[in-house]
């Protein structure tokens, strides 16, 4: 496993700081056993608040290192939602972001000896719904991640993205696995310091979601001049196909890749994946699966689907795949449920090259008075049309969110989406919002606008 033997890359850079300090790998895998030298088997899991920040990172690998389970929670998780998920799973201790430890009093709850680290499925909410990660699970996606985009020894990824949300800790695991060198910041890519870090230790990779590429578009990315920059990969949700393009066009013009991605938590980030040679002619795709992995389709009555163009549910099978959820302090003694085999909840076709197209999600399924309606086909045939528009709904009720719409935008919304799709107009809501809620990975937040529109925020502009 990756983070066991560290040592193995000797003296070349691990870990680059803002201020300039540089850890050489033997260095960094003595200071991780150091910063875990106090740790008691016998705390069973234990949460680390974290940032990305270098005690974050010791005290991450030198609990890979142990064989110390750890649950990685944003340490900027509002209080209350922290100490509810810290009580659900009777966490004894708890490293604080300073690297001080805090004893809870309750009692550790029993652990798997196959469980490695604990990631919630939703990052920013507080869900009491945890991934089960081997280190296995770990290693096999770190591996299978650095086989496809050639990961080697002289890359530096900058940390762009939280090491709590799977994609960042993905980026982090897979260049420790290659010996390649970390520009470790907690700085937002919005921020000039996070630029200015980049061009001055010369990164060659940039990791984001989609919302991140939308900003830097909207930034004039074209115009920053970034000589060391190789790589450019993209997950965490659909980007808008224009966007690939236009980062795409720009990546090859300046003799750079660009790969969109595709996975889940529960398969440990990475699922597929679209080289990047061939996404000019597959643009919208998810791509195929990572190296060691294998896709399929099932439909409804659980059948493998072998005909090109047809939808059904995205599986994936592989070694990266979680060992289950973890609803209850109970569910972290539980051994591998799922056996390598992950049911996406995605709804995909195939093409005739065996590209796989994501077409929307089983649960962002309504039915609006008997008819079913998918929101994300919904949100990209609207946005195909000139809507800037957000999607989300439940039975009987469709919600379009606007930010900052025109006086008449929302009644104009409204009465498109009822002719459309032939609805009752009383079934349709649009919302207009100042701006849309995200998570801490960039992730659009559905059910706190659902929560919104059900409880008539912004009436005197809704329809």
């Amino acid at each position: 496993m990756f983070a066991r033997v560290l040592e193995q890359h000797g003296d070349q850079i691990a870990v680059i700081l803002p201020g300039g300090e540089s850890l050489a790998y033997r260095e960094l895998a003595a200071r991780a056993d150091a910063a875990w030298a106090a740790v008691d088997p016998a705390w069973g899991v234990i949460a680390l608040e974290c940032a990305n920040t270098l005690d974050n990172l010791l005290a991450y690998l030198g609990a890979l290192r142990a064989g110390q389970p750890v649950l990685l929670l944003d340490a900027s998780l509002n209080d209350t939602l922290r100490e509810q998920v810290i009580d659900h799973y009777s966490i004894s201790h708890v490293r604080r972001p300073d690297g001080q430890w805090h004893a809870t009093g309750r009692r550790a709850a029993a652990v798997s000896a196959e469980l490695a680290v604990l990631l919630p499925t939703s990052g920013s909410t507080g869900s009491s719904k945890l991934v089960r990660l081997s280190a296995g699970n770990l290693q096999a996606n770190a591996q299978s991640i650095q086989d496809y985009l050639g990961i080697d020894s002289a890359q530096r990824a900058i940390t762009s993205l939280p090491m709590h949300y799977s994609y960042g800790l993905s980026v982090i695991n897979s260049h420790l696995l290659a010996g390649a060198t970390l520009l470790l910041t907690a700085e937002s890519v919005v921020s000039r310091s996070f630029w200015d870090f980049f061009r001055q230790h010369e990164a060659t990779s940039l990791s984001g979601v989609p919302t991140h590429y939308e900003m830097l578009k909207q930034f004039r990315f074209e115009r920053m001049s970034l000589p060391s920059l190789q790589t450019l990969t993209q997950a965490g949700g659909r980007l808008a196909e224009s966007t690939i393009e236009w980062f795409h066009n720009l990546a090859e013009q300046r003799g750079q890749r660009f790969f969109v991605m595709y996975g889940q938590t529960e398969a440990t980030a990475r699922i597929a994946y679209v080289p990047h040679d061939v996404l000019a002619s597959k643009i919208g795709s998810v791509g195929v699966a990572i190296p060691g992995g294998m896709l399929s389709l099932v439909d409804e009555q659980g059948r493998v689907i072998e005909r090109a163009g047809e939808v059904g549910e995205l599986r994936y099978r592989g070694a990266n795949v979680m060992l289950g959820y973890a609803e209850g302090p109970g569910d972290l003694a539980l051994g591998d449920i799922q056996q390598g085999v992950l049911s996406t909840g995605d709804l995909a076709r195939f093409d005739d090259d065996g590209y796989y197209y994501v077409v929307g999600r089983l649960k962002r399924m309504i039915k609006v008075f008997g008819n079913r309606f998918g929101l994300d086909e919904m949100e990209s045939t609207l946005r195909a049309d000139g809507w800037d528009v957000v999607m989300t709904g439940r039975d009987d009720l469709v919600v379009a969110i606007l930010v900052r719409p025109e006086d008449d935008a929302c009644e104009r919304l409204r009465q498109d989406i009822a002719a459309r799709y032939k609805l009752n107009p009383i079934a349709v809501r649009v919302l207009p919002v100042d701006a849309i809620p995200l998570s801490s990975s960039g992730k659009i937040l559905y059910a706190d606008l659902l929560q919104q529109a059900e409880a008539g925020q912004g009436a005197a502009r809704a329809t």
